[in-house]
């Protein structure tokens, strides 16, 4: 069989765009309710897609007074969808940061074992002060601490899935996701992840950046051909070219400019007051994108998109239309196919974590008319032939990272302390 794609479905609250939970006929507060995610995901196992993705960070976000938040812990969202579904991945957010790893390796491992062998972990490394406060500290880890805590909070989880005598797993073990574009981030994919979710604007440094991934992993002794790299892919689909930008334009139109400028203001580090929407961003405001303190990987594309494009705040505002950096493609099934197949026969890419504009209604389009597009054009699958999520991404069951279990685990807070052994 030639190579096919590989599609993620992120279920993000009412949808990627800031504004989703405003769009005629959304319930905004459905995410609330466990029925949104089962029913998306049975869709989604509908259109034979590889997994559903659940973001979480371990905190009550501040914007939730301009929209409806991430608000379901991801393993409890999973474990319900495990029991409703039979074939659909699942993959959820869960932190280095702010977890023990026996623990979180118990969690997960019980949670593969009920599913079928289904979930898989993306590891993140919880970046920004307010999940910092709830957790009893003044201020986040510095960047480079936490990729180190990372790398050695990931392989000692794996190490001890690997040990399990009981509730075992149909795959081995989860499947290892992360998501990270700095060079801290590069280096963990590279060492420790299978799956990479990415935030890309630009084809020929998505090209680049699979590239060095896979060549990293090989590094590592890894097989660069067991990396699957998944970037993020917001969609907005019509039934024709003018349709689908008269929806883009209403998400627009009703995106709440206190969350989008708070939402810029946070992932760029700086301060908006006082900036009018017809004054671009100051140049001398922003830092490289390796000094930036969060997330550094949506920092590097918005900044990219400022160097490159000089937009006012309120042109930049709406090109992001508060879903955070991830590219956009809006136009019909067909446009959409003709995008993804360009990225991904370029070897820009795997497959795609695809972000809805709108849910559950945006996701409806996607499942029902791009996907089909897909298939026609022999680039993605028409039934699975597995039942893991190992399966479905075509991945082996890689090496357990030597003495994982020997390795001291440190304190990102402060360096050199050993919070467990």
């Amino acid at each position: 069989m030639s190579r096919q794609l590989h599609i993620n479905v992120n279920i993000l609250n009412a949808g990627v765009f800031g504004g989703s939970w405003r769009f005629p006929n959304t319930d905004g507060t459905a995410s609330y309710r466990i029925e949104h995610y089962t029913s998306i995901a049975k869709k989604a196992e509908e259109a034979k897609l590889d997994a559903v993705f659940l973001a979480d960070s371990p905190l009550l976000d501040p914007s939730i007074k301009h929209r409806t938040g991430n608000n379901l812990e991801p393993t409890t969202v999973l474990a319900r969808i495990a029991a409703q579904t039979e074939r659909i991945g699942l993959i959820g957010t869960l932190s280095s940061s702010y977890n023990d790893p026996a623990e979180l390796a118990r969690r997960l491992g019980d949670l593969d074992h009920v599913s079928g062998g289904r979930f898989g972990w993306n590891v993140v490394t919880t970046a920004g002060s307010v999940a910092a406060r709830n957790f009893g500290r003044t201020s986040e880890p510095e960047h480079a601490s936490r990729y180190r805590r990372a790398a050695e909070f990931t392989e000692r989880v794996i190490a001890d899935w690997t040990g399990r005598t009981q509730f075992g797993s149909p795959q081995g073990r989860p499947v290892v996701v992360q998501a990270g574009g700095s060079s801290d981030g590069r280096r963990l994919a590279s060492r420790v992840a299978e799956v990479i979710f990415s935030a890309d604007q630009d084809l020929d440094h998505a090209r680049a950046f699979r590239t060095e991934i896979r060549n990293g992993a090989a590094e590592f002794g890894r097989s660069p051909e067991e990396i699957v790299v998944l970037p993020g892919l917001s969609t907005v689909v019509g039934s024709t070219e003018t349709e689908a930008k008269a929806r883009r334009e209403l998400l627009d139109d009703i995106l709440p400019d206190a969350y989008a400028r708070n939402r810029l203001a946070g992932q760029l580090g700086i301060s908006l007051d006082g900036l009018r929407d017809d004054e671009p961003i100051p140049a001398e405001l922003l830092v490289h994108p390796d000094e930036a303190g969060g997330s550094q990987s949506f920092y590097r594309v918005v900044k990219e998109i400022i160097d490159r494009e000089r937009p006012t705040l309120g042109r930049l505002l709406k090109k992001l239309s508060g879903g955070g950096g991830h590219r956009i493609v809006v136009g019909t099934p067909e446009q959409i196919a003709d995008d993804v197949e360009t990225w991904f026969r370029a070897g820009a890419a795997d497959g795609f974590n695809v972000m809805p504009d709108v849910l559950p209604s945006g996701f409806d389009d996607f499942a029902d008319h791009v996907i089909p597009e897909l298939q026609k054009r022999g680039l993605f699958r028409t039934e699975y032939d597995g039942t893991t999520l190992r399966e479905h991404l075509g991945l082996g069951l890689p090496a357990v990272p030597a003495a994982a279990h020997e390795r001291h685990l440190l304190d990102p807070y402060q360096e050199g302390q050993v919070i467990s052994a």
